[in-house]
């Protein structure tokens, strides 16, 4: 049995305290009891000092038993490769190792971890268990890499986890840990969990129930709706978009009556994800009643009559009354109303006209802005691609963007309903045609590594910036997505691009000393990325170290 020390004796800890407060202030203004004053001060405190420390620990007494540790569990993993154990450790240290190069060419081992961790979980490797602190440390600083790095560390990570405060997250975060979902016909288990538990504890335990179950999660919220309070009912609420289904529509039809509008607002954007949804219908009828196509001119034209009223049918299903700041009310509930219709309403409504040639049709009166923008965002919301191609463009219209995409992070959202080649594709031709100044959030939502064409696009602009001399700052946010992104068997190709360019005499000054730096770490970089692709590849070689 392990024993654990009884408290020290107060006349020990208060004599301690003199000691220490008599060392803080200097023994010329304090003099602790039974110390001699004047030159021989010093030297005494230490030797009391000394002696009190032997003292304290030689004076503990032990104190009483407790239950012996249970020992660590098993991981039944694969271990990791030598040389990918090592490489972990630089990682989770920030050092970089043999890779490195001088200063400002080191790549950034923070930015590699994730890519690393996703590696290492895709191959099944089980961690070193040394590694486990820094490693639960790392999660524990870095809310991003907590699903990579607990599904990493495996089930000795939750063991630790419950010996040490700092590391309590893994216990609520981790699959296996103490809030994991029960077996699923274990419903009194669920049920119990649920009315018993604390609130992020129930959020993660409906959140599994979801993935596996909608139709049980859907239940088990159903039993306790009407007495939780309306900030968790919005918590919960939310927890339906994984698996949303027509299954879900009577719940979320009930939710539209709710007390909180911010409760009522979310079941409204659920059902007008839902295009068959009632609400997705009742929405069709009142934004076509606001669109038209006016045949009286020379050539077709898009006319808008906005709603003049908010009435309490349209608050119900979701339209917020009041507008914002700068905003007129009868664009505000118009652009709500098209939002939440079905995009399948409008070939129908006006007149069988495909989504391009929609977009296409002139829009009287100023409508087209707010009229584009609210098909930008229904076409996210219910992920059509088709709409969204329309929305979007081709990526080298001379102006940046398409006809309805009005902002950068709109068109991201866009790409974003596109599937992983047909997004690579199109921003690829929009750097080639605008150049990099503006494509930093497109990049942002593009597969990892991009493809060839796209990585290609991004080299070929970076060194048209670099050969025309402009400072190397305005790209770093491009230059970082590169070293994390780009294919590491573009390396090679990027040699070329290593030299001090010759500088234009419009040049910034210095600028191809930083570009030469700028592209070192990028080359450094890929070969890093090359390195610890092939050291997870590795097959562990008995009696290797």
């Amino acid at each position: 049995m392990n024993r654990t020390s009884a408290p020290v004796d107060p006349s020990v800890a208060g004599a301690w305290e003199e000691l220490v407060t008599a060392a803080l202030l200097g023994t010329d203004r304090r003099t602790p009891p039974g110390l001699p004053p004047g030159p021989q001060a010093p030297a005494a405190l230490l030797d009391a000092a000394a002696v009190a420390t032997v003292r304290r620990r030689a004076g503990l007494r032990p104190g009483r038993s407790t239950e012996r540790l249970r020992p660590a569990p098993q991981d039944p993993r694969p271990p990791l490769p030598p040389a990918a154990a090592r490489r972990l450790t630089m990682l989770l240290a920030g050092r970089p190792g043999a890779a490195g190069g001088g200063r400002g060419t080191a790549p950034d081992l923070t930015e590699l971890l994730p890519q690393w961790l996703a590696a290492a979980n895709a191959r099944g490797y089980a961690p070193p268990p040394q590694a486990l602190p820094a490693l639960l440390d790392a999660a524990r600083g870095r809310t991003d890499l907590r699903p990579a790095a607990l599904e990493f560390a495996g089930p000795r990570a939750l063991w630790l986890a419950r010996l040490n405060p700092d590391w309590r997250f893994a216990l609520r975060a981790a699959p296996g840990a103490d809030t994991a979902l029960p077996h699923p016909e274990d419903r009194d288990r669920i049920h119990t969990l649920w009315r018993e538990d604390l609130f992020a504890e129930r959020v993660a335990l409906l959140a599994a129930l979801r993935s596996r179950d909608p139709a049980a999660a859907r239940e088990l919220l159903a039993t306790t709706w009407t007495t939780e309070r309306s900030e968790d009912r919005l918590m919960f609420l939310d927890s339906l978009r994984t698996g949303l289904g027509p299954d879900d529509e009577p719940f979320l039809e009930q939710a539209l009556a709710d007390r909180s509008r911010t409760v009522r607002t979310t079941a409204a954007e659920l059902l007008s994800a839902l295009p068959g949804s009632a609400l997705a219908g009742r929405m069709a009828v009142r934004a076509g009643a606001c669109v038209a196509v006016d045949h009286t001119r020379e050539a077709p034209v898009l006319v808008v009559e906005a709603p003049h009223e908010c009435d309490a049918g349209m608050e119900r299903d979701g339209v917020v009354a009041k507008a914002p700041a700068g905003r007129g009310e009868r664009s505000w509930w118009f652009g709500q109303l098209v939002e939440a219709a079905p995009l399948e309403t409008w070939p129908r409504r006006l007149g069988g006209r495909t989504p391009e040639e929609i977009v296409a049709l002139p829009v009287a009166d100023d409508w087209q802005g707010e009229l584009h923008a609210a098909w930008c965002r229904a076409a996210v919301r219910q992920r059509d691609a088709a709409w969204s191609r329309a929305l979007l463009g081709e990526p080298s219209a001379p102006e940046a963007g398409g006809p309805g995409a009005v902002s950068l992070a709109e068109r991201a959202k866009l790409l974003g309903t596109l599937d992983a080649a047909e997004r690579a594709e199109w921003v690829a031709g929009f750097i080639a045609t605008h150049g990099l100044s503006e494509a930093f959030q497109l990049l942002g939502v593009c597969a990892v590594p991009w493809s060839a064409p796209l990585g290609r696009a991004v080299v070929d602009a970076l060194n048209i910036a670099r050969d025309a001399g402009s400072y190397p700052w305005s790209f770093s946010g491009v230059m970082g997505l590169a070293e994390r992104c780009l294919d590491p068997a573009e390396a090679n190709r990027l040699d070329a691009l290593l030299a001090v360019p010759d500088e234009p005499e419009d040049a910034s000054p210095g600028a191809g000393g930083y570009w030469a730096e700028a592209f070192q770490r990028l080359v450094t970089t890929l070969r890093l990325r090359a390195a610890m692709a092939e050291e997870l590849e590795a097959a562990e070689q008995p009696g290797a170290s």
